[in-house]
């Protein structure tokens, strides 16, 4: 067992920030590390290249062209392919490119608001700056002087360590743009909360019943609090079981009034309101997932549309 420890490596410690949206309810995301992100790039970089080959081949065939003709129509189609293709993806994505999509990460806004036009264009057109320009000077490296490479070497030891010793990990790009890079969070409900609801007699939602517009209040993300409410578990002391139905009862008549539920909840059957509701709840969230309809937090202005986070429930 000591051995087996021992070999495995262990994880690195997750970088975790606090980002507060203008709903004022601090989300705690995960940056993403400087690896993931370098997949990702490499991703996009390799779709870009694909792009660019195909292109050079359907311009170039049956032309008889010189090779330096080539390469610079090359160099200067590859930029108008990789801008476009990294400021529309994040745009219409919502953030991802398809290099960021496969690895899980996104870009948002370090104030919290939605991802704007004008900060996706900066961060990538500064991306020129910073990955692409110092890439093309080590390419052409060999004919460089001296000072030539002190410069190379000086301008790319800065750009590796701004993001190094950046608490958000964010490059130049970034900084100006507002933008940071975060592991996308896990937007999807757990089964556990359903199953013990329909299989406890108890707690059967058929003293509860919902009507459609009751249930149009609330996404995923509010789910997902009444899950942890749901699922924290008081120890044996009359104390902890008293403030445990207390919150429960605090709980269902807050969903109560925001749902205009007139029916009435006796303290005691709090916790089994609160069940019929979620597993209403989910059934109904889970019918829109059917039809393309995706609610992400109540601040969802339709069904469909990414939503940010929301303040409990």
């Amino acid at each position: 067992m000591s051995r087996r420890r021992a070999s495995a490596a262990p994880r690195p410690p997750r970088l975790l920030r606090d980002f507060v949206p203008p709903e004022g309810v601090p989300i705690r995301l995960e940056v993403a590390g400087l690896g993931t992100r370098l997949t990702a790039q490499t991703i996009d970089l390799v779709l870009t290249l694909l792009a660019l080959a195909a292109l050079l081949i359907v311009l170039t065939l049956g032309l008889d062209a010189p090779e330096p003709l080539v390469i610079g129509l090359g160099a200067v189609l590859f930029f108008f392919i990789r801008a476009p293709y990294y400021i529309l993806t994040e745009l219409f994505w919502n953030g991802q490119t398809p290099g960021k999509r496969m690895t899980g990460i996104r870009v948002i806004s370090t104030d919290g608001r939605g991802l704007g036009a004008h900060a996706v264009a900066a961060r990538n057109l500064l991306k020129e700056m910073e990955i692409f320009a110092p890439a093309t000077a080590m390419l052409a490296a060999g004919s460089l002087e001296a000072s030539g490479y002190l410069a190379l070497t000086v301008w790319i030891g800065v750009l590796v360590a701004v993001p190094l010793f950046n608490r958000e990990r964010q490059r130049i790009g970034d900084i100006i743009a507002g933008t940071c890079v975060v592991v996308q969070p896990p937007l999807h409900l757990l089964p556990d909360i359903a199953v013990e609801t329909a299989a406890a007699p108890d707690t059967a939602s058929g003293d509860f019943t919902f009507l459609p517009h009751q249930l149009g209040h609330y996404g995923d993300y509010e789910l997902q609090t009444l899950e942890r409410v749901l699922r924290a578990r008081a120890s044996d002391k009359a104390s902890a079981m008293a403030a445990r139905s207390a919150r429960m009862a605090a709980v269902a008549e807050r969903i109560r009034d925001r749902i205009a539920y007139t029916g009435r909840v006796e303290p005691a059957e709090a916790e089994a309101f609160l069940r019929a509701f979620y597993a209403a709840q989910r059934a109904e969230l889970e019918r829109g997932r059917l039809f393309g309809k995706v609610r992400r937090s109540r601040h969802d202005p339709a069904a469909g549309t990414p939503g940010g986070p929301a303040a409990g429930v």
